[in-house]
């Protein structure tokens, strides 16, 4: 049995359905005018653990499974598996809102439909998880258990994407970079390759050199959603080595936990 079809047998995952004051005329001069207030964005309101709503958003779906792994694996089985995890521990830290999202339908159909879902239910955090891959460029081929796949051995590690067109871009700054420390100081280094001219129209903008946040305005998850919103590429399944650490339960529950952490200190600031 494939790794998709196990794991995605084996997890039950939840399908999210789901001013100014008044100024007072009788009060003004006659020949002085009122200055109007320049417009601010909505508040973001307190953080309670208990009803904080996080969306964790399975990248991908059964029609659209996204990148095929260095060893012929979808990455929807990864993604699937990696937000029931976080799901879980999040839960277990007090997150109780947390939901996990899954959607049907092919590529575009099923991003707008994921975007949709998570407004509709008021989200005030949406996390979307990937596993990263290569530009087709760039990948080798090989073959494994008799079967011919590709692979990219020349790049590894995790990134962290947020959108300047989501209204709280700030919000979702904080987070990302939270995250991105936490995964570092656990010991995983991110993914460099994305400011490199290689990479073409996947090159970004590396907003923290430190930690790894890049932009990637264009994301649909990202600039549609009504709330912040991080995407993590959790790893390159491309890479035979990190395809395999990102099958193991270590390499998970490390993910999993530094999720929690970040969130919790995220709640903390808010």
């Amino acid at each position: 049995m494939s790794l998709a079809r196990s794991i995605i047998a084996a997890i039950v995952v939840s399908v999210l359905a789901s001013s100014l004051a008044p100024i007072d005329a009788r009060r003004a001069a006659p020949a002085r005018k009122v200055p109007r207030a320049s417009a601010k964005p909505p508040a973001l309101e307190k953080c309670e653990p208990r009803k904080f709503r996080i969306i964790l958003d399975v990248g991908h779906s059964s029609e659209s499974q996204g990148a095929t792994s260095a060893r012929n694996d979808p990455e929807f089985g990864f993604n699937l598996h990696l937000a029931g995890l976080i799901g879980e521990r999040l839960k277990s830290a007090g997150f109780a809102a947390t939901r996990v999202l899954v959607t049907e339908g092919k590529a575009r159909a099923s991003l707008l439909k994921r975007v949709g879902s998570a407004n509709a239910a008021h989200a005030d955090f949406v996390l979307s998880i990937h596993h990263d891959s290569v530009p087709d460029k760039m990948l080798d081929q090989w073959e494994f258990e008799g079967a011919k796949s590709n692979f990219s051995d020349r790049f590894s590690g995790h990134s962290l994407f947020v959108s300047e067109r989501n209204a709280h871009f700030g919000a979702s700054l904080v987070f990302a970079r939270l995250l991105g420390k936490d995964l570092r100081e656990r010991g995983l280094q991110y993914a460099t390759q994305y400011t490199l001219p290689l990479m073409g129209r996947y090159r970004h903008q590396l907003l923290d050199k430190d930690v790894g946040v890049y932009r990637y305005d264009g994301l649909v998850v990202l600039s549609r959603t009504n709330s912040a919103a991080v995407l993590l590429e959790a790893g390159s399944i491309v890479n035979r080595d990190e395809e395999m650490a990102m099958n193991s339960p270590e390499r998970q529950e490390l993910i999993a936990m530094a999720v929690s952490a970040s969130m919790r200190e995220f709640c903390e600031r808010r």
